[in-house]
């Protein structure tokens, strides 16, 4: 099936990201298949145990070109209905969402493809700057 729309949205948001919205967002009546990605924020790393919470920080215009040349190449890549990707600026508590990727379209395996595609390009290529705070202490570091 030819998609002649692919609609896409791509956010930085200081706020909770609304997941219920994303999906209502990217549904639509040709879309048999929706994939949803959240990343949360977890209470340990790879380098210590405690962690309290995150605090992000973006420069805004940039994370928002650079993430949206990605879903450019994943509209290129797989025929989907829809995409929108969020991610959160500001401080962001254990179990809160800290970005998130939807995309829907005719068939999942398109949906899963184009949704792994965005979250692992994201990291890998979005400027985003992490600091990771625990008891007694904070570090920043590059990545979402």
């Amino acid at each position: 099936m030819n998609i002649p729309f692919p609609r896409s949205r791509v956010a930085v948001v200081e706020d909770r990201i609304d997941v219920g919205g994303l999906l209502e967002e990217v549904g639509h009546p040709q879309a048999g298949a929706v994939a949803l990605f959240l990343g949360t924020v977890r209470n340990h790393s790879p380098r210590r145990e405690g962690v309290t919470h995150l605090e992000y920080e973006v420069y805004r215009t940039q994370v928002c070109g650079k993430i949206t040349e990605i879903v450019s190449e994943a509209l290129q890549r797989w025929s989907v209905v829809a995409v929108a990707v969020e991610h959160r600026t500001g401080r962001v508590e254990v179990g809160e969402v800290a970005v998130a990727v939807a995309v829907s379209s005719a068939h999942r395996a398109e949906a899963f493809a184009a949704a792994r595609y965005l979250i692992d390009e994201l990291k890998e290529r979005a400027p985003i700057w992490k600091k990771e705070h625990w008891d007694g202490g904070s570090e920043w570091s590059l990545g979402s």
